[in-house]
């Protein structure tokens, strides 16, 4: 039996704007196995993203709490949330946020190298990982000299260069065409067939969600389904 990897309970998240408090999730309870594939649907507006950002520690909940392997993340120092979101969540979004002056290598190499990796163990890893995902010719091209579907490759690489548990991707299609938008998810569903990475993947593309072992439905703040 698999054991549980991320438990969320109780997840309350509230913003205020113009004076009013807005609520955006109302009482989360989520559990995601290790290995899971899990595709998080629901129209825009119902915290899907705000979901995947408290459960990557790039936000935090009003109230409720986030366990990763049974241990509190949110009882962490700031320090020791950073520490954490560099080693054990990879993250992919939408726009794949490389940094324009760097080659696809060097993008790639930045989680290990801030995690104390030194130059040579860096560049060896983002190197063998470009070419698993065809960007062996691509090493040493910046972003503005790669197509969007060589970029969100280059993204989901880095995303993998510390060897995550999960990988929390938000709309990691959204930005593609369809064909590309494809060959994109067969490499995240590739990575969890072959390296048993634990995949959330919040979509608007039901055909797509319909891939994944699992889709959780949001609604209005809640979970609605799955």
């Amino acid at each position: 039996m698999n054991l549980d990897l991320i438990t969320v309970k109780e997840l309350y998240k509230t913003y205020s704007s113009s004076g009013k408090k807005v609520e955006v999730l109302k009482g989360i309870d989520l559990s995601v196995k290790k290995g899971e594939t899990v595709a998080v649907v629901g129209a825009s507006g119902a915290g899907k993203s705000t979901l995947m950002n408290i459960m990557g520690a790039l936000d935090k909940p009003t109230s409720g709490a986030v366990l990763y392997g049974g241990e509190p993340v949110f009882v962490k120092d700031d320090k020791k949330l950073a520490a954490f979101r560099n080693s054990s969540v990879g993250f992919v979004f939408q726009f794949h946020h490389l940094l324009p002056e760097f080659t696809a290598a060097e993008n790639v190499m930045l989680p290990a190298l801030i995690g104390g990796a030194s130059f040579e163990e860096a560049r060896t890893r983002a190197e063998t990982l470009l070419k698993e995902v065809g960007l062996g010719a691509r090493l040493n091209h910046k972003p503005g000299e790669l197509s969007g579907g060589e970029q969100q490759r280059t993204a989901i690489v880095r995303a993998l260069m510390q060897n995550p548990g999960v990988v929390l991707a938000d709309e990691p299609t959204g930005n593609l065409d369809t064909k590309t938008g494809e060959e994109v998810f067969d490499i995240l569903i590739g990575l969890n067939r072959d390296k048993g990475t634990t995949m959330i993947i919040v979509t608007h593309n039901e055909r797509l969600a319909g891939r994944l072992g699992r889709i959780l439905r949001m609604a209005d703040g809640r979970i609605v389904e799955g």
